[in-house]
C-alpha cells in the first residue's frame, strides 16, 4: 500500500457501505485520510474506489498500528462500526497506539449512555471523545450527510472545518452540522431523528393505503400524486423516494416492484429506544410509537394471513366498504392529513428532545437542529425551514402546535384530517399515525380531559389523593364507604 507522502489529517475506521462513502467524501474534500478495516479486503477495496473515484488523497492501511501513526497529531479517528461490543473493541484496538490528546468519534448509531461511559474512560488515558450520529444512508455519507457531534468540545473543534466542508450544504442555512452539546447528546439526537423518521414513513405508508384502496389509485397515479406533493409543503426527501418506488416496473415479472415487496418491515432498534425513552421522560409520542407498533405488527404476516380468513369467512373482507369516492377530493383531504399528522410527529420528537436536555442539563438549540436537519439526512423537508422560524421566534414554544403558523396551518386542515381518518375507520383500513397524531391534538387542544375520572379511580382504590378545581390541597375521599352508605 502505497504511504502518504505526509501525515494524513484524519483517520477513519470501519469500512462497511457508510464508512467508505464517508472517507471517501472527506478526501474528496481535500482532506488527506487514512483508512483501516479489521477485513483487509475492505481497505483495498476502499483504496480501488479512490483512486477510480479521482485518484482521492486516501490511504489504506492492514494494520491498526501503521494505520494511528499514519495521522498528524493530535490525531483524530472516525469510527464507523456496528453500535455495542463492536465499538469497545475498536477503541481497544486503536488505544494501544492513541497518546494524550488524541480524539476518537464513534459515528454509528450508539445508545447515548455507552457514549458517556466511553467518553469517561477515554478521559482517564488523557484522550477526547465524540459520538457523532451520521443521517444521510449511504448517498448522504457520499456527497453530504446531517452530522450531530456530541461530548467532547475540544474534540469537535479540531475537526469542525472537516464537518463543516463534508455535510450537506443547504443555500440559506449553511452546512448541516453542529456541536450539539455535552456528553451522549449527539447520539440522543440522532436517535430521536430516527424515531421522527419512524413517524413519516408510516403516515406516507398510511396515505398511500388509503389512497390505493379506498380511492383505487394505480401505482401510475400515485407516482403523480406524490411527485407533485413534492413541489409543495410536503416537499420532502422522504416523499421525493416514495415517488420513485411508485414508478419501477417488476424486473422479475409483470408490473409494479412495490406490489411484490413483502409486507414486513424490519427495524435496527433506534425507534424502539425512542418510545422508551418518552416512557421515561413521560411525554407523550403517540405517533412515533403507533409507528413502532405498526412494524410489530408487519411482522406477524403468517398470523394476520390466519386471521384475514378467520374474519372473511365472517363476511369482513380486505376493506369493509368501499364507498364511491371523489379521487380528487380525497387526495387533497389525504394530503392535508398526512400534513397535521406529520406536525404531531415532529412536534413529539422535538418534546422528547427538550425534555432529556432538561433533564441532562444538555442546553440543546431545538431551532439549530432543525436546521441542520434540512439536508443531507432521511427526514430533510422544506417543512424543518417551518420549525427552525417557529423556534426564532420562540426558544421557549411548549409545543409546536401552539406556534402561530402551525396552529392555523392544523386548524385550516383538520376538516380534511377528520374525515379521512373516518372514512379509514368506515372502511376498516388502520389508521394508526393519523389517528394517533389526531387523538393527540384533540387531547393537547382541550381544556378539560376525563382524566378527573381515572383520577378518582385511583383515589377510590389505592387512596392516591387528588386534587380539586377549586381548592388548593391534596384530598383524599372514603368513596367506597359513601357509596355503601348510598345503597342501604
Amino acid at each position: 500500500m502505497a504511504a502518504p507522502p505526509k501525515p494524513t489529517r484524519i483517520g477513519l475506521a470501519g469500512l462497511a457501505v457508510m464508512g467508505q462513502n464517508l472517507a471517501l467524501n472527506i478526501a474528496e474534500k481535500g482532506f488527506p485520510i487514512s483508512v483501516y478495516n479489521r477485513t483487509t479486503s475492505k481497505v483495498d477495496e476502499t483504496v480501488e474506489r479512490a483512486k477510480n473515484e479521482g485518484n482521492l488523497p486516501l490511504y489504506g492501511f492492514h494494520d491498526p498500528e501503521s494505520f494511528v501513526k499514519s495521522i498528524q497529531k493530535p490525531r483524530v479517528i472516525i469510527m464507523l462500526v456496528k453500535a455495542g461490543a463492536p465499538v469497545d473493541q475498536t477503541i481497544k484496538t486503536l488505544s494501544v497506539y492513541l497518546e494524550k490528546g488524541d480524539s476518537i468519534i464513534d459515528g454509528g448509531n450508539e445508545w447515548y449512555e455507552n457514549t458517556e461511559r466511553r467518553e469517561k474512560a477515554m478521559a482517564e488515558l488523557g484522550l477526547l471523545y465524540l459520538g457523532m450520529g451520521v443521517s444521510g444512508g449511504e448517498e448522504g455519507a457520499r456527497y453530504g450527510p446531517s452530522m450531530m457531534p456530541g461530548g467532547s468540545f475540544e474534540a469537535y473543534k479540531y475537526i469542525e472545518d472537516i464537518l463543516l466542508k463534508v455535510s450537506a450544504q443547504v443555500p440559506d442555512s449553511g452546512p448541516c452540522v453542529t456541536y450539539i452539546g455535552k456528553g451522549g447528546s449527539g447520539n440522543f439526537v440522532k436517535m430521536i431523528h430516527n424515531g421522527i423518521e419512524y413517524g413519516d414513513m408510516q403516515l406516507i405508508a398510511e396515505a398511500y393505503d388509503v389512497l390505493k384502496s379506498v380511492g383505487k389509485l394505480s401505482n401510475e397515479e400515485l407516482r403523480s400524486v406524490f411527485s407533485e406533493w413534492n413541489k409543495g409543503e410536503l416537499l420532502s426527501f422522504l416523499i421525493e423516494i416514495t415517488a420513485d418506488i411508485f414508478g419501477i416496473k417488476d424486473d422479475k415479472g409483470d408490473g409494479y416492484l412495490v406490489d411484490k415487496v413483502l409486507d414486513k418491515t424490519g427495524m435496527k432498534g433506534t425507534g424502539k429506544w425512542t418510545v422508551q425513552q418518552a416512557a421515561e421522560l413521560s411525554v407523550a409520542a403517540p405517533t412515533i410509537e403507533s409507528s413502532l407498533d405498526a412494524r410489530f405488527l408487519s411482522g406477524l404476516k403468517e398470523e394476520r394471513v390466519k386471521a384475514a380468513k378467520v374474519f372473511k369467512s365472517a363476511g369482513f373482507g380486505d376493506i369493509l366498504t368501499a364507498p364511491e369516492v371523489d379521487k380528487a377530493k380525497l387526495i387533497d383531504d389525504v394530503r392535508q392529513a398526512l400534513y397535521a399528522s406529520k406536525i404531531c410527529s415532529y412536534a413529539q420528537g422535538m418534546n422528547l428532545i427538550r425534555a432529556k436536555s432538561i433533564e441532562q442539563g444538555w442546553d440543546l438549540k431545538l431551532g439549530e437542529l432543525a436546521r441542520i436537519w434540512k439536508g443531507g439526512c432521511i427526514i430533510r423537508a422544506v417543512f424543518l425551514d417551518r420549525i427552525k422560524q417557529a423556534y426564532d421566534r420562540n426558544a421557549d414554544l411548549a409545543n409546536l402546535l401552539v406556534d402561530p403558523e402551525f396552529s392555523k396551518e392544523i386548524i385550516e386542515r383538520q376538516s380534511a384530517w377528520r374525515r379521512v381518518v373516518c372514512l379509514s375507520i368506515n372502511s376498516g383500513i388502520s389508521t394508526p399515525g393519523m389517528s394517533a397524531s389526531l387523538a393527540y391534538f384533540d387531547s393537547y387542544r382541550r381544556e378539560r380531559l376525563p382524566a378527573n375520572l381515572v383520577q378518582a379511580q385511583r383515589d377510590y382504590f389505592g387512596a392516591h389523593t387528588y386534587e380539586r378545581t377549586d381548592v388548593e390541597g391534596a384530598f383524599h375521599t372514603e368513596w367506597f364507604k359513601i357509596a355503601k352508605q348510598s345503597k342501604i
